[in-house]
């Protein structure tokens, strides 16, 4: 009895402890109520939207493109259809099909997938009496797969430096970037695949024609996304399409390289991505029962007809798409994108789009990253991290840890950023811009220290630039302080003064340090940090891939070879970065010995 008393007690306590560490749900606000005083007439009819906080007018939920069902899925969008009467926008429309997780609000027994094809929409916030003002289109990240428009609340940085939000869907994984050859019509638009791509294009026509009724400048519109958002901004600025949209561009977190054609679309056999449109094809086929294997499904697939082809795809529901791909954490899946197509997108590599300036949208541009990127992704990972009890989580091996985050963070600052930068300004623009936030400020969590095992992560400055920590999906980390919040009102501001002017200079008021271009003074990046950590400060750094292989081939707290050649493959194993002669030669004992495919996790 005493020894089950003593277990409940304890039970007790973790469960106190368990849900302590949880956050807190926020009280649900009584929905909006549309106001006569925010309608506004668009190119298909009038919508009417709310009072926001601060002051500002919001129209949420604003259709910039008819739906993508029936015979326009897997096609370039088209405008949306007129609608009579005044219509409310006051309320978020669907989020574009994905795969089910926690993320996108689905339980243990969810469907595959959630949302609907009838996605495309967006959002806009205003100050009141708005007239003119610069124009903040920002794209979502989430791999390209997850992730919706809705998630990003445009209020206080309207109100802030009085500028016009827009945030948008678009289609994701393979609604979004899918390039069967069946599919084809002739059309360049519908053969290029890249249906996520022109939805966000399609949003920028639509802001073109549409943002001076809500009081957007349509010739100052500032493109802004994060992580795929910030791929997709990159693809903005590469895509002839997207010339004369938009007219400064801001990349947190990104990069940009074109997926090949044939990568796209082609068995993996053949040079195709696992889960190429032919690939895709073949999973369906087994998954219907219509083949025993993927081999067998190849056969059919190519004895099939395009008709036959494009028949059984649009038959397909998302929940039978999305079920090719088996869970994970997030809801992210590993399909391809941003294809090199040739006319939506250029069929040319990172360095030489950007270093010609025929080759891209030359425009005023900042380019960040964090400096602790890759530790969002691997503070949960099983092979990173333990629980004590089952339910406090621990580093297992603190130094192995921080090396890997800390390699992995300047290689992407050297594809995302610095090497990004060099191209540009070879090309002759005058105004690139560059940052790293280094906040990591975080606290513990039951003796979890979320400064080492999250520090300055992945996403986590996006709630600093949007002023906006109660609405953003881990707001719990973000304890109230003074130097926080001094720190979003920085960055906010450098954000306006980009956006009006496309030099973040001192900031809105001119009171802030010298945000200078890349180069300029011999000074290359901005550094995001609260006093505690250094300030907002210039430094000179230059990080590119040799010198990031440089570094792992030398460091002497590196414990062996085998781990140094672990490292060189968790930093370079993602999206073609690995090379064989650069791992085999690694170092003064190169890296042969060691099997790129088991030495990771062994």
């Amino acid at each position: 009895m005493k020894k089950a008393a003593i277990a409940l007690i304890v039970v007790s306590i973790l469960v106190v402890l368990w849900f302590g560490l949880k956050e807190a749900p926020a009280p649900q606000a009584p929905p909006p109520t549309a106001q006569p005083v925010t309608i506004r007439q668009t190119t298909a009819g009038e919508v009417v939207g709310y009072l926001g906080d601060q002051g500002t007018r919001a129209w949420i939920g604003i259709p910039f493109a008819a739906p993508p069902v029936g015979d326009l899925r897997w096609r370039a969008p088209q405008p949306p259809e007129p609608w009579e009467g005044v219509r409310e926008a006051i309320a978020p429309g669907n989020v574009c099909p994905q795969k089910s997780s926690p993320l996108a609000g689905a339980g243990r027994d969810a469907p595959p997938s959630v949302g609907a094809e009838d996605c495309l929409y967006l959002n806009v916030w205003a100050p009141a009496n708005a007239v003119n003002l610069p124009v903040m289109f920002w794209i979502h990240g989430g791999g390209n797969t997850i992730g919706s428009g809705d998630g990003y609340i445009g209020t206080r940085l309207a109100a802030a430096h009085d500028l016009v939000i827009v945030t948008i869907n678009y289609r994701l994984g393979p609604f979004g970037w899918f390039a069967h050859p069946a599919l084809a019509t002739g059309s360049p638009l519908d053969d290029s695949g890249n249906y996520g791509t022109l939805d966000i294009i399609r949003a920028l026509e639509w802001t073109r024609d549409n943002i001076r009724a809500f009081g957007g400048d349509p010739d100052n519109v500032t493109v802004f996304g994060e992580s795929a958002g910030a791929f997709d901004t990159l693809a903005m600025m590469a895509s002839p399409l997207a010339a004369g949209l938009f007219h400064k561009a801001i990349s947190q977190s990104g990069g940009f390289s074109p997926t090949p054609m044939q990568v796209a679309r082609e068995d993996e056999t053949n040079g195709g991505h696992p889960f190429s449109a032919r690939e895709i094809v073949n999973r369906l086929l087994v998954a219907d029962a219509r083949a025993p294997d993927r081999a067998a499904a190849a056969r059919l697939q190519d004895s099939m007809a395009p008709a036959e082809i494009r028949a059984f795809l649009r038959d397909r529901t998302p929940d039978e798409i999305f079920a090719l791909w088996a869970d994970s954490g997030f809801g992210m899946i590993s399909t391809p994108d941003n294809f090199g197509d040739g006319h939506v997108l250029p069929d040319r590599d990172t360095a030489a789009i950007f270093s010609d300036p025929a080759g891209h949208n030359v425009v005023p541009v900042i380019l960040g990253t964090n400096r602790d990127e890759p530790s969002l992704f691997m503070a949960q990972d099983p092979e990173h991290t333990k629980r004590l009890l089952g339910l406090f989580p621990r580093l297992r091996d603190e130094a192995n840890y921080l090396r890997i985050v800390k390699y992995g963070a300047m290689a992407w600052k050297a594809r995302g950023v610095d090497e990004l930068a060099e191209h540009m300004t070879a090309a002759g623009n005058p105004d690139v811009f560059a940052y790293r936030f280094d906040w990591d400020e975080l606290g513990s969590r039951g003796g979890f220290d979320l400064s080492k095992a999250l520090g300055a992560a992945h996403f986590l400055e996006v709630p600093f630039v949007f002023g906006d920590f109660e609405n953003f999906p881990l707001a719990y980390l973000f304890e109230p302080s003074e130097s926080r919040d001094l720190l979003s009102a920085q960055m906010m501001s450098y954000w306006a003064q980009f956006a009006y002017t496309g030099d973040p200079g001192r900031g809105r008021d001119g009171t802030l340090p010298e945000w200078t271009a890349w180069g300029q003074n011999g000074q290359r990046s901005i550094v995001f940090d609260t006093a505690a950590g250094g300030g907002v400060r210039m430094i000179a750094d230059l990080v590119t891939r040799a010198t990031v292989v440089e570094a792992i081939a030398t460091d002497p707290d590196i414990p062996s070879q085998r781990e140094r050649c672990a490292l060189y493959l968790r930093t370079f194993r993602w999206g073609g970065q690995f090379d064989r002669a650069e791992y085999e030669s690694l170092g003064n004992e190169g890296c042969a010995a060691f099997d790129p495919a088991t030495v990771v996790g062994s």
